[in-house]
């Protein structure tokens, strides 16, 4: 075949060899069948037999022949896993996918499953697709011009598809390692709603031609001064004018960027990674950010023992690129279901999750670094140079609180999707003594259910751990309408079903079996702790299980203080069941269920007094109710000496009390205490410090509860509260608690759940529907009773009457 004379470095080949049949030796068996019910499960793994020989020829009348081998410089169009050629690649370029969130964030349905568009690596060598190859045959004599190739068959039928040339020095399929740029984006070049240039349309963006991008996102500016700061919370800037590039490609390769009216511009790569190269303002302006090349050994230690101890930690470079530890994702995924890699996304801010040492690649000179561990140890916030001499660096965190010491320890009610070593692990950076990992069922979806095995506290010292830090997964059971119950630390077998009564949380077509009071009736014959989750919602068939005596807590639930902090809908709806006698702890959960949640973003502080730290020694203390819930201040009250949980008698004419309380955080600021008593402030001290101690007086003169409620901010608003003690009891003389208009409040809630019963639950059984009706009328029955012994008229709601028992 004559061609052009040309001097050329490399001759390019697309081309394939016909497919080969599987050939299993004797007395092997049937290996594909064995292996897979398809036989091109193992194609393609044939290897070294000469399929043909290629023939340059040149100017001067001289010519070399180069043996083409199967899987060398050529393959059959069908393999399997495993069995990509030696010296060539899929003749397509590399693709990089969004992930699935991206998808959806910008608008669209996702374009691949989710792990292969997470992944990002698709290159086409997946087995069992139509494949050809492209392959570059060094010329020995790049300086004699080429005039003719021959091509002789030899053992096996090919087909070439294309032939080219090049003049490229570099091996032209051989990319380089992972490279930066940060990028001023040109006129007409806008990012998509996730901070990423991308594909729309009318195609990609962004390309390189011998390469492949793999993420341009938009740039993240660091104040150095607020990094250095006492501020809890620091955020990048985001910038919508300049972009990090990240891309391996070929020395000589060339970058596209496509405007929104359709021009195309190019440059070579080359000039941009060069910067010392003179500023043209008519090409793209980018400078090269230093590779993160030189890996580094991080430890954290424990001030004044120099123990080695978990943590959270974040690391950027001078641009504000992400340096993840080894063994960590560069882009942490935040969807549902996707948490399952001790990463944490605050905000714009990544972080990993270490058991005190880690290795990260880090560029030569400055980086950025924050390392923290819970609400008693100080945070850590540092500018470090990083140089050839660089191998390890040693970070001390300081515990500057000591509640645990005290008798305290923090529990985060509500997790899920976590492995339980991975539970275990965030629990211990995050200084979280007790993690809840609840099991549950998502529609047709379960999850942590093969972790349960009704024993188990792992981290526990009968467990083989130090008994500091515990994981015990317990399960949240869950129903659309009557709404969500989380049974912690019962023994024995899983309370099931999981969820009942049909979609959002049970499955379609499944029958309502239980009432959540047959659930916590079930937790507590088993040794279990009863907790409403995520106050007030859903809001229906709780109300009567408090009547009923089977909550042990209710819970404030937070996914990150960030985005918000302690809920006032949920106080509400607490302070409702106090102001009517009802003798309920508050515990905070973080309701965890992707890597944008922060477990022990909210959490409990419980008491243990004089007892030892057990799980069960837990349970009991969060019954007995001396605890508060917080997103960073620590809170000791008392009211005449007595501590959240206790009752205080008085005479009929009632008295005085005096309240103290004392106020410690290593970096959320409290604004203001507020004395709390019957959902009303009765008293308010206005603070702008981290630690300090008050008390007040409080004249009683009829029966109350008191707690204490701060308000402070992790991200600096103003109206939000950060913390809450469960309440103290009063009682004067022999009058109650009963505010009878929350009476009535929760009378109607028990009403209406038991017209869900009549009207639309999918039934089960008749016999199971008359046991859970029965239960809802005790409950109805109870507090109906004590309205009327009140001497409270009140109506039935219109919709249902417990008096009619098929009124619908």
């Amino acid at each position: 075949m004559r061609i052009e004379p040309t001097a050329c470095s490399y001759v390019m080949f697309v081309q394939a060899v016909a497919d080969r049949p599987d050939m299993v030796p004797a007395g092997f068996g049937d290996t594909a069948s064995n292996y897979n019910p398809s036989a091109e499960s193992i194609a393609g793994n044939a290897v070294g037999d000469l399929v043909s020989t290629y023939f340059i020829q040149y100017a001067d009348g001289t010519e070399i022949d180069v043996p083409i081998h199967r899987r060398f410089g050529i393959q059959q169009r069908h393999v399997c896993w495993g069995a990509s050629p030696f010296a060539a690649v899929p003749a397509q370029g590399p693709h990089v996918y969004a992930t699935h969130g991206e998808d959806i964030a910008v608008g669209r349905s996702p374009r691949f499953d989710y792990g292969t568009a997470e992944s990002r690596t698709e290159s086409g060598r997946l087995y069992q697709k139509e494949n050809l190859w492209l392959y570059a045959l060094p010329n020995e004599h790049p300086d004699k011009e080429v005039v003719a190739l021959r091509l002789r068959a030899e053992l096996e039928a090919s087909l070439i598809y294309a032939i080219s040339t090049t003049q490229l020095q570099e091996h032209p399929l051989r990319l380089q390692a992972r490279k930066k740029l940060r990028m001023r984006l040109p006129t007409g070049v806008s990012l998509n709603t996730v901070g990423e240039l991308d594909t729309d349309d009318r195609g990609d963006q962004i390309g390189i031609d011998l390469g492949t991008v793999i993420s341009a996102r938009q740039v993240l500016d660091y104040s150095v001064s607020e990094w250095l700061s006492d501020l809890h919370d620091v955020q990048p800037r985001v910038s919508r004018s300049e972009i990090i590039i990240e891309y391996s490609a070929h020395p000589d390769a060339r970058i596209f960027l496509r405007t929104e009216d359709g021009e195309l511009l190019a440059q070579e790569l080359r000039s941009l990674e060069d910067a010392s190269a003179a500023f043209n303002p008519r090409r793209l302006e980018a400078l090269p950010i230093a590779p993160a090349t030189k890996p580094v050994k991080f430890l954290i230690v424990e001030k004044g023992t120099n123990v080695r101890v978990a943590a959270r930690i974040h690391v950027h470079g001078p641009d504000g690129e992400y340096l993840p530890p080894k063994g960590h994702h560069r882009k942490v995924n935040t969807g549902f279901f996707k948490d399952s890699f001790a990463e944490f996304a605050n905000g714009l801010n990544q972080n990993a999750y270490v058991n005190g040492q880690c290795t990260i690649d880090l560029p030569f000179g400055t980086v950025f670094v924050e390392i923290s561990k819970g609400f008693e140890i100080q945070s850590i916030r540092r500018i470090v140079e990083i140089g050839q001499e660089t191998e390890s660096i040693t970070f001390e965190l300081d515990r500057v609180l000591h509640w645990r010491e005290r008798g305290w320890v923090s529990s985060d009610t509500h997790v899920h999707f976590l492995s339980p070593q991975t539970a275990l692990l965030e629990g211990q950076a995050e200084g979280v003594n007790v993690v809840n990992l609840l099991a549950s069922q998502w529609g047709e979806m379960f999850s942590n259910v093969g972790d349960f095995d009704g024993r188990t506290t792992l981290g526990a010292k009968d467990f083989g751990g130090d008994g500091e830090f515990l994981v015990r997964v317990g399960t949240e059971n869950r129903q659309q309408v009557l709404g969500h119950i989380s049974l912690l630390g019962y023994e024995g077998q899983m309370i099931d079903p999981l969820c009942t009564g049909g979609p959002d949380e049970s499955a379609i077509g499944d029958p309502l079996e239980t009432t959540m009071a047959g659930w916590a009736e079930r937790c507590r014959q088993q040794g279990g702790l009863v907790v409403m989750p995520h106050a007030p919602n859903p809001q229906a068939e709780r109300a009567a299980d408090i009547v009923l005596g089977l909550v042990d807590a209710l819970e404030i639930m937070t996914f990150n203080p960030r985005r918000w902090q302690i809920s006032a809908y949920a106080l509400a709806d607490w302070y409702r069941f106090l102001n009517i006698g009802y003798h309920l702890p508050l515990v905070g959960g973080s309701d965890k269920m992707d890597a944008a949640s922060l477990l022990g973003g909210i959490r409990t502080y419980a008491n243990l007094g004089v007892f030892d730290f057990t799980y069960q020694n837990w349970m009991d203390c969060i019954r007995h109710g001396d605890t508060f819930v917080t997103v960073g201040p620590l809170v000791n009250v008392t009211v005449e000496g007595r501590r959240p949980g206790g009752k205080i008698s008085l005479p009929a004419g009632g008295g005085k009390v005096e309240i103290h309380w004392e106020i410690e955080s290593v970096s959320v600021r409290s604004r203001a205490v507020e004395v709390v008593s019957n959902g009303l402030v009765v008293d308010q001290f206005e603070y702008d410090r981290l630690s300090f101690s008050g008390q007040c007086s409080l004249h009683v003169t009829k029966s109350c509860w008191v707690a204490i409620r701060v308000r402070g901010s992790v991200a600096n608003r103003h109206t939000d509260i950060a913390a809450h003690t469960s309440a103290v009891f009063i009682e004067v003389g022999e009058h109650p608690i009963f505010a009878t208009s929350d009476a009535v409040a929760v009378l109607t809630q028990i009403e209406g759940s038991i017209a869900y019963l009549d009207t639309l639950a999918p039934r089960s059984s008749e016999a199971k529907q008359a046991r859970m009706r029965a239960a809802l009328e005790l409950a109805h029955q109870r507090l109906h009773h004590q309205l009327h012994h009140y001497g409270v008229s009140h109506e039935h709601t219109p919709v249902h009457s417990v008096h009619v028992a098929h009124e619908h």
